[in-house]
């Protein structure tokens, strides 16, 4: 896994060979940030990247020039290497947060420039993160939410939807 572009173009991200994550793919990965530099300037952009893996997109947005990126993560070994990654790649603009995601929405009281949800495929209440995020007013205006997820979710109908991109077999649905 490497990081597709920014400072930090091609820098490997390693995970061990016994992590429990299932990354977005480089493909998908590079797709998905190609959609978004058509639509954004990166520098100065505060951004939440939600059951952060890897640290993959969290890494990709702080080497894109995000001048926050908070990464929440619940799996001990997985922030733990998100948090050390950061410091070996010195990003000083991604805060590790380990918690529930479900939880961490509850309580969160900042606003955020671009929302990413990268939940396993399986995990019960991904069809009410949309409404979640847009509950709980966790956006600035005409900013965006974006969901990774398999094809069994179709989220057209959500008022707040925008459009899907597919990567293979990766779904990415847009919400403003």
């Amino acid at each position: 896994m490497r990081i597709i572009g920014g400072r930090l173009k091609g820098k490997q991200i390693l995970p061990p060979q016994s992590y429990k994550a299932r990354p977005t793919t480089d493909f998908a990965r590079e797709g998905l940030f190609n959609t978004l530099g058509n639509e954004y300037e990166f520098d100065g952009l505060k951004v939440l990247d939600l059951f952060g893996g890897t640290g993959a997109v969290s890494f990709e947005f702080a080497s894109r020039g995000a001048s926050r990126v908070y990464c929440v993560e619940m799996a001990r070994e997985n922030a733990s290497f998100i948090k050390t990654e950061a410091l070996r790649l010195s990003l000083e603009n991604v805060t590790m947060v380990r918690d529930n995601v479900f939880d961490f929405l509850g309580i969160c009281r900042e606003r955020f420039d671009i929302i990413f949800a990268d939940p396993p495929y399986d995990l019960d209440g991904i069809a009410t993160l949309p409404d979640k995020i847009f509950e709980l007013n966790l956006l600035f205006p005409e900013r965006t939410f974006i969901l990774e997820h398999s094809e069994a979710y179709d989220f057209s109908s959500h008022p707040h939807f925008k459009k899907v991109k597919v990567y293979g077999k990766v779904h990415f649905s847009f919400f403003e």
